[in-house]
C-alpha cells in the first residue's frame, strides 16, 4: 500500500490534523518515509490556523514516525524546533535510540533534559531508557550516577525503574549489588524475579540464576512466566541435565505459554545438543494448536537435521511457504542445514538455489554438505562460484573447504587453500584448521608430515588435533606415531573413552592382544566407559532411537529376526564379519554376535519392517560408524534396493545399489 496515496487533497482544519495524525500513526517503516515527510509538511500548514488545537501533539507523533522508518535525524529536528517540548519529547526520542542500540546517542540526550528546565526532567518512563543504554554500554559509573539520582526524586520505590536499576548492575559486571537491591525491594513481581534472574545469567554466574529460579518457584506466587523461561535462556547454553528437567517441568506447570516460553524452552533443548526432545516438543506444540513463528521453525530444523527428522523438516519447509515466511536468510539457511543433515543434498540445493540473497554463511553451509558427502570437487567449484559473487571467505568458510578437501583426499588443492589463508585472504588459521589440516595428511598417509605439522604449530594443539592424527594411525596401521598421538591425549583428556578404544584397535590390527588387555584394563581401573553406539531414525511423527544390543523396543522380536534374515542373504553374497578390532578375549561366534547387534544395524532393520519398499533409509550415529557395518550396510542396500544415507560423527555416506559416496575413503 502507497500511504502517500491516502493523503486527502481537501481536508478541514479540525478534521484534517486528526485525519494526519491517523495517517502518522500508521507509518512504521523506512517505506513510508516519504508519507511522513507529507504529512509534517501539511501540519505545519495546519499549525498557523486558529482551530488548530495541539502542535506539541503534533511534534511528539511526527518524533515517533520518523524514529519508526529510521530517520533519526528528522526525529531529532522536529525535538530540537519544538519551543514547547517536555521530558514526553525526550522519552519518545530516548525509547526510539535505544531501540537501535545507540545507546551513546541515548545517554547524550539524557544529559541534555535536566537544563532544559523543569518540564523536561527526567521521569519513571525515562530513567529505565537511560538505565537500559548504561547496560548496554557497561557504563557503570553514569549508572551509579543516575541511580543516585533516582534515589534523591524518590522514584527508587518504582517498578519499571527498580528493574532497569537491577539489570544495569549485573550488565556492568556488578551483580551483587543487583541481588541487594533486588532483596531490598519490598514488593517483587515476576518482573522483578526475572530481572534478577536475567542479571545473574548474563553475568555469567548461571549457578545464581538457576537458584533466584528455584526460589521463585518454591514461594508459589508470582508463578514464573514466558518472561522467566526467556530470562533464563543465557544460563541453559551448558546446563546441567537436572537444571533442564526442573526448566521443563517450570514450563509445564505454566498456565499460559505463550510463544515466547515455547522458543525459549526449545532453544533450551537445542543448545544441550537434546535434539530428540526438542523434536518431540516441536510437535507436542503442534498437537497443541500453538501458532510457530520464524524463531521456532529456525530452533527446530538443526534439531530436525540431527535426528535425521526428515518427515517433521518438510512439513516445517511447507509451514514456511504457507506463512509466506521466506524471503528470510535465517530460515533458508536453516532449512539448507536441515535437509543437508538429513541426507537430502537434492532438497538442500533446490533451497540454495531459490534464494534470492545469499551470505557467506549460505555458501559455507552447502559447501560443507558437499564435502561432507566425499563430493569434494564439487565443494570446490561452490567455494570458487563464491569468490566469483565477490564474497569473501571467512574463517568458517576455510573450514568447510579444508574437510571438503580432507573427506576427498584432495591433498595438494587443500594444502594450497590453507596456505592461501594467510598469503591471499589474511585469515589467521584457528585449531580448526590445523585440525582439518592434520586430517588431510593423516588420511592421505602421509602420517610423519602430519606429526611433523603439528611439532611446528605456532598454538598448541588440542585433543581435536591428536585425535585426528590417533584416527589416521588406525586407517593406516603406524604404531609409532599412534603412541606418541595416545600419550599426548590421555595427558590432555586422560578420561575420554574414544582415544582408549582407538588404540586398543591400532593393537587389535597389529595383532599385540596383550596391549589391547592392557588398555582395557587401564580404562577399566580408571572406570572409563566406552561410549555405546546410538542410531536414531525416523518414522512417522515419531524418532526411535537404538542401542548396541538394544531389546527394549516393541518391535524387537521383528528386527532381530529381520536382522538375522538380512545378515544371511548378505553372506551369501561374501560377507563376513570384521572381527579383528573387537574384544580378542571371546569366542569368534561371540565376536560376530556383538557385530551384529551394532545400532546402526538395528535402525536398518527396523526402518525396512516399517516402510515400503524403495523408500530411503535415513540414519544418524552419535560415533563414527565402524567397517563392518560399513560394509554390510552397502550390501543390504543393493538386497533390498534402498537407499541408506548413514550420517556418523564424522561424515555421510550415502549408499546406493552397494556403492559409497566416500569410496570407502573415510
Amino acid at each position: 500500500m502507497n500511504l502517500s496515496r491516502s493523503l486527502p487533497l481537501r481536508l478541514s482544519p479540525a478534521g484534517g490534523q486528526y485525519d494526519l495524525f491517523r495517517l502518522v500513526d500508521s507509518c512504521c517503516s523506512p517505506a513510508h518515509l516519504p508519507t511522513v515527510r507529507a504529512a509534517h509538511a501539511r501540519l505545519l500548514l495546519l499549525q498557523h490556523l486558529p482551530s488548530y488545537p495541539s502542535s506539541a501533539a503534533a511534534r511528539v507523533k511526527l518524533i515517533q514516525a520518523y524514529a519508526a522508518c529510521s530517520a533519526l535525524p528528522a526525529a531529532r529536528a522536529v525535538l530540537a524546533s519544538s519551543p514547547d517540548r517536555t521530558n514526553v519529547f525526550f522519552n519518545v526520542l530516548l525509547r526510539a535510540l535505544t531501540r537501535a542500540s545507540l545507546h551513546r546517542d541515548a545517554l547524550l540526550l539524557f544529559a541534555s533534559m535536566r537544563p532544559q528546565g523543569p518540564s523536561c526532567s527526567p521521569d519513571h518512563y525515562t530513567y529505565p531508557l537511560a538505565l537500559k543504554s548504561c547496560a548496554a554500554s557497561g557504563s557503570l559509573l553514569l549508572g551509579l550516577q543516575i541511580h543516585s539520582s533516582i534515589a534523591r526524586t524518590g522514584l527508587g520505590a518504582n517498578l519499571f525503574v527498580a528493574h532497569s536499576a537491577i539489570s544495569m548492575y549485573a550488565r556492568c559486571g556488578c551483580p551483587d549489588d543487583a541481588y541487594q537491591l533486588f532483596a531490598e525491594m519490598p514488593h517483587r513481581d515476576v518482573v522483578s524475579w526475572n530481572a534478577m534472574i536475567s542479571g545473574f545469567a548474563h553475568a555469567g554466574l548461571f549457578g545464581k540464576a538457576v537458584a533466584v529460579l528455584r526460589e521463585l518457584v518454591g514461594l508459589q506466587s508470582p508463578k514464573p512466566d514466558a518472561g522467566t523461561m526467556a530470562s533464563i535462556l543465557p544460563a541453559m547454553g551448558d546446563a546441567k541435565t537436572k537444571d533442564i528437567t526442573f526448566l521443563r517441568e517450570v514450563f509445564d506447570d505454566m498456565r499460559f505459554r505463550g510463544i515466547i516460553a515455547w522458543n525459549a524452552m526449545l532453544s533450551i533443548y537445542a543448545f544441550n545438543e537434546l535434539h530428540v526432545k526438542a523434536v518431540e516438543l516441536f510437535m507436542r506444540m503442534e498437537k497443541d494448536g500453538v501458532e510457530p513463528d520464524a524463531v521456532t521453525l529456525a530452533t527446530v530444523l538443526p534439531s530436525c537435521g540431527e535426528v535425521s527428522a526428515f518427515s517433521l523438516g518438510k512439513r516445517i519447509h511447507e509451514i514456511i511457504k504457507r506463512k509466506r515466511m521466506c524471503p528470510n536468510m535465517l530460515l533458508e539457511n536453516a532449512l539448507m542445514d536441515m535437509y543437508a543433515n538429513c541426507g537430502s543434498l537434492k532438497d538442500a540445493r533446490e533451497v540454495f538455489d531459490s534464494m534470492s540473497a545469499r551470505d557467506v554463511i549460505s555458501w559455507t553451509s552447502i559447501i560443507s554438505a558437499y564435502g561432507t558427502r566425499g563430493h569434494g570437487m564439487e565443494a570446490i567449484n561452490l567455494f570458487e562460484s563464491m569468490r566469483g559473487q565477490g564474497l569473501e571467505p571467512d574463517s568458517i568458510a576455510f573450514v568447510a573447504v579444508l574437510a571438503a578437501c580432507s573427506h576427498a583426499g584432495l591433498l595438494d588443492i587443500g594444502k594450497r587453500y590453507f596456505d592461501s589463508m594467510t598469503s591471499r585472504y589474511r585469515v589467521t588459521p584457528k585449531i580448526e584448521h590445523y585440525t582439518c589440516m592434520v586430517d588431510l595428511l593423516g588420511r592421505a598417509g602421509c602420517i610423519s608430515e602430519a606429526y611433523d605439522f603439528i611439532m611446528a604449530m605456532p598454538i598448541k594443539p588440542n585433543e581435536r588435533v591428536w585425535g585426528a592424527l590417533l584416527g589416521a594411525c588406525r586407517i593406516h596401521s603406524n604404531m609409532d606415531i599412534g603412541l606418541l598421538a595416545a600419550d599426548s591425549l590421555f595427558r590432555l583428556v586422560p578420561k575420554q573413552s574414544g582415544y582408549y578404544v582407538l588404540l586398543s584397535n591400532i593393537y587389535a590390527r597389529a595383532g599385540r592382544w596383550a596391549d589391547v588387555t592392557s588398555v582395557r584394563s587401564v580404562m577399566a581401573s580408571k572406570g572409563i566407559k566406552k561410549l555405546p553406539g546410538g542410531s536414531n531414525v525416523e518414522i512417522g511423527d515419531q524418532v526411535h532411537t537404538f542401542r548396541v544390543g538394544d531389546r527394549s523396543h516393541p518391535q524387537s522380536e521383528m528386527i532381530y529376526d529381520k536382522l538375522d534374515e538380512l545378515l544371511g542373504r548378505i553372506r551369501g553374497m561374501g560377507y563376513n564379519p570384521e572381527v579383528e578390532g573387537t574384544l580378542h578375549d571371546v569366542e569368534e561366534e561371540d565376536k560376530e554376535g556383538h557385530l551384529s547387534v551394532h545400532s546402526e544395524k538395528l535402525a536398518i532393520a527396523f526402518v525396512l519392517i516399517n516402510t515400503s519398499p524403495g523408500t530411503p533409509i535415513r540414519i544418524t550415529m552419535n560415533l563414527r560408524t565402524c567397517s563392518d557395518c560399513h560394509h554390510a550396510a552397502k550390501l543390504i542396500s543393493k538386497i533390498t534396493d534402498r537407499e541408506i544415507i548413514l550420517k556418523d560423527i564424522n561424515r555421510f555416506h550415502h549408499i546406493v545399489e552397494g556403492v559409497c559416496s566416500c569410496g570407502d575413503y573415510w
